[in-house]
């Protein structure tokens, strides 16, 4: 591959000036621009990004931290981030940090030394204050999915209390009254504002939130299939007649251990989830769900991002909220 020196070389002029000619922020003679140009396009001269972007103080990278790489998500939200940054010039670095806080301290740490122009979180908790510290010293850095309430940092999420007072809502008006709620871990925001949508359009109802019903800390496939064989256990008359689940995974095992027990859904128990992941179409019966608009999450939170990177992270913090929608499936009925 050409070098720089190797364009200087035949157009006759030193690397210096071919830097200033090709950066057009140093006025060049008309002459020597041509000449460059000239021997660039010779010699199929490609500038190397990084070596520019580390003489300029930028790496022309962003580091997209996410708790896994099982969660099937996640993909639609960083097709939507690489598409902005790509149109930006910029590249990301994936980091997985399996929603363990130390090595995402340590990632995150690591990163900053490698001079990454900004950060995008899928991870942050009440435990996050290495985020907080990032923000502070000036780190452009925007949440996703995932938000921080009270903290002065931009984030980009679906309004969680709405999506779970949209679905509850739905199987109140399809005919439901016994709820149950398989939801995730109580210490995230985004449960406990899906909580509160769910207990609200219960109230609207005249409904009364069911302790025995709601199961806390689930999480997966697997911990949803184990939470309902446990609510199958109790007597038959306290079985709900259906089943809102925090997020689709634990919709499937949900699903998963209504059938094993005999029963049919909807049939003999409604089942919704939560996210629209493609997996859901493929269940029999197709599972009805609030679906949030991860790809538009990915774009959104991006483009903030690349406004805070162009103005050194000044601009006043935004925490931005998209709306979910019910996609109406075969697994919820009427009653």
């Amino acid at each position: 591959m050409a070098t720089i020196h190797d364009v200087a070389a035949l157009a006759g002029v030193s690397a210096s000036t071919v830097s200033r000619a090709l950066s057009g922020k140093v006025i060049v003679s008309a002459n020597t621009k041509a000449k460059v140009l000239e021997a660039v396009k010779a010699l199929n001269y490609q500038p190397n990004p990084l070596a520019k972007g580390l003489k300029e103080g930028s790496t022309r990278t962003i580091a997209v931290i996410v708790p896994n790489l099982k969660n099937l998500l996640f993909p639609a939200a960083i097709s939507g981030i690489t598409e902005v940054a790509s149109a930006h010039g910029y590249t990301i670095v994936l980091c997985s940090t399996d929603e363990d806080l130390e090595k995402e301290k340590a990632d995150v740490a690591n990163l900053v030394r490698r001079k990454i122009d900004g950060f995008v979180f899928f991870t942050a908790t009440r435990k996050s204050q290495h985020i907080l510290d990032l923000v502070a010293l000036g780190h452009p850095t925007v949440l996703l999915v995932r938000h921080l309430p009270e903290a002065p940092v931009n984030s980009v999420s679906v309004d969680n209390e709405l999506g779970a007072y949209k679905g509850t809502k739905f199987l109140v008006e399809r005919g439901y009254r016994r709820i149950a709620l398989i939801c995730g871990d109580r210490d995230l925001v985004l449960y406990r504002e899906r909580f509160r949508g769910y207990e609200k359009a219960l109230a609207e109802e005249g409904l009364p939130v069911e302790f025995a019903l709601v199961r806390w800390n689930v999480r997966g496939w697997r911990q949803g299939h184990a939470a309902m064989k446990e609510l199958l256990q109790s007597d038959r008359s306290a079985w709900p007649d259906a089943v809102f689940a925090s997020s689709d995974p634990k919709a499937l095992g949900i699903m998963k251990a209504i059938k094993e027990a005999g029963l049919r859904i909807p049939e003999d128990m409604a089942v919704m989830g939560y996210d629209n992941m493609e997996l859901g179409e493929l269940t029999e019966p197709a599972l009805t769900t609030v679906a949030q608009p991860f790809y538009k999450t990915g774009v959104v939170g991006t483009e903030r991002l690349m406004r805070l990177m162009q103005s050194k992270g000044d601009a006043e913090p935004e925490q931005v909220k998209l709306e979910p929608t019910v996609l109406i499936r075969q697994s919820v009925g009427h009653v």
